[in-house]
């Protein structure tokens, strides 16, 4: 069993006012694991005082000197591959591929915000009249309370410290109580790197009890937020009422389109594996599968070929495609929703039921012909569950794929440049990935809108949101 993990406060690691812990739970066997210290008030107040303080030295830091910090940061985390990694794979459950593959993207995601808070720059704008400047500076908002949810904790972590402490901003990051352990080793990397104290902060606990203090805080500043959209409305509601900035990342339901001239065996081969990573439990995941009439049946037989030849199991078992879910509860969701989906007159393709009595596995999962009636139709399934249906006219597809008020993500898939172009304009979605899956890059915006949030996660413009702009004249006339 692991050692509990500690609360990061102002440079140090520390248990919490109390010695209160909860239990970290591996998905694979049921079996507890480890443990993860609960912040208190006296806690939080504690971080608030942290990161008002490292807020303070780190504004004065150079751009030039917080890059090579955090690019240190960032070779750490690479040095540290191997011990990060299997960490992971006990807490969240998945494989050990891409586990690895996320501690790898947690440090690109590092670098490449260590290089973008180098070229924050301001202008100068023509005046009107002789001897006066007009001048905008671009300065960090203050102290962040940030949110990072447990399907992606490292790299969604990474995310919201680096453009955080990229624009100069420091950091209270509340990390996920199911898979803290893995996070707290990228945190010590920033430490060891030379970040001062007070500048990144990390506390679990209980969520509400953290968002209700934090956010409303006179120290902070700037909310970042990943999670479900109706957790989302609330802390957006909350941020509103006291004129906090926020970017919110919220669920996503997303649309697939298969058209008549596609590539099927590719878009089968990659939507497989895009759709069961991480189980199914990511934002983006492809849900409802939209595929043209006159190849409906093909792409079906070829899409149900792949998802069966997916080797489920423990993450650390070799060649695994696909773990366990993160939870008992989402075991739990699968089955209602598929049986909901049955009971209004879905059929199931393959898969619909769980693997074993151990551990939180559940086959890969299509369904076809599922009303829009049933609730998966209409809610987040956030697991390893796609819906498939035909469509005839475009109109009608689009109609469909903009029903619902998510729009972070959408897929098309077609040899044809115009309809690639027409698809991408007639889809309402944060995102739109043709031909392939290439969502998330640490250079590309990332996110939503509609009920799936606003602002962005990745891109220069995730840095907007933790950037002020200042405008300064002046005369120069004794």
């Amino acid at each position: 069993m692991t050692a509990t993990v500690q609360l990061y406060i102002d440079g140090a690691w520390r248990d919490g006012h109390g010695n209160r812990t909860l239990d970290v739970v591996d998905p694979a066997t049921g079996q507890k694991h480890g443990a993860v210290a609960v912040a208190g008030i006296e806690d939080l107040e504690d971080a608030c005082a942290a990161a008002a303080k490292g807020f303070r030295q780190w504004r004065a830091t150079s751009a030039y000197e917080r890059c090579k910090l955090m690019r240190k940061a960032a070779a750490l985390i690479r040095e540290r591959l191997e011990d990060i990694a299997p960490l992971l794979t006990r807490e969240q459950g998945k494989p050990m591929a891409q586990a690895r593959q996320e501690v790898e993207s947690s440090a690109d995601i590092l670098d490449w915000f260590a290089e973008e808070g180098r070229r924050v720059y301001g202008r100068i704008i023509p005046s009107r009249v002789p001897d006066v400047t007009l001048t905008v500076r671009r300065e960090p908002v203050g102290p962040v309370a940030a949110f990072s949810p447990w399907n992606f904790p490292l790299a969604q972590a990474a995310r919201k410290i680096g453009a955080a402490i990229g624009s100069g901003c420091s950091i209270i990051l509340k990390g996920p109580e199911e898979t803290p352990a893995a996070l707290a080793r990228i945190v010590a990397a920033l430490g060891d790197a030379g970040i001062p104290a007070g500048v990144v902060n990390l506390v679990y606990g209980v969520p509400s009890q953290i968002s209700g203090f934090l956010i409303p805080h006179p120290v902070i500043r700037k909310v970042s937020f990943t999670g479900s959209t109706a957790v989302g409305k609330e802390l957006a509601s909350l941020a509103g009422a006291h004129m906090k900035r926020v970017t919110m990342e919220l669920g996503g339901h997303s649309p697939t389109i298969v058209f008549e001239d596609a590539n099927l065996e590719l878009a089968a081969k990659l939507l497989t594996g895009f759709k069961f990573r991480n189980a199914g439990q990511v934002c983006t995941s492809p849900t409802r599968i939209l595929v043209h009439e006159k190849v409906y049946g093909a792409f079906k037989d070829n899409l149900v070929a792949h998802a069966r030849a997916l080797k489920v199991g423990s993450g650390f078992e070799a060649d695994v495609d696909m773990g366990p879910l993160a939870n008992p509860r989402r075991v739990q969701a699968m089955e209602s929703l598929t049986q909901d989906a049955v009971d209004v007159g879905g059929a199931v393709a393959t898969g619909g039921r769980r693997i074993g009595n151990q551990g939180n596995f559940f086959e890969p999962t299509i369904l076809e012909n599922v009303p829009r009636s049933a609730r998966i139709m209409n809610d987040e399934p956030f697991g390893p569950i796609m819906m498939m249906q035909p469509f005839a006219d475009f109109d009608a597809m689009i109609a469909e794929a903009n029903r619902l008020p998510y729009g972070l993500a959408a897929y098309a898939y077609t040899r044809s440049a115009s309809t690639a172009a027409k698809v991408s304009e007639a889809v309402e979605s944060g995102m739109v990935s043709i031909n392939h899956h290439g969502l998330g890059l640490p250079e590309t915006p990332f996110g939503g809108v509609k009920d799936s949030g606003y602002g962005s996660e990745g891109g220069s413009e995730a840095m907007e949101a933790y950037l002020v702009s200042k405008f300064v004249t002046h005369s120069t006339v004794d």
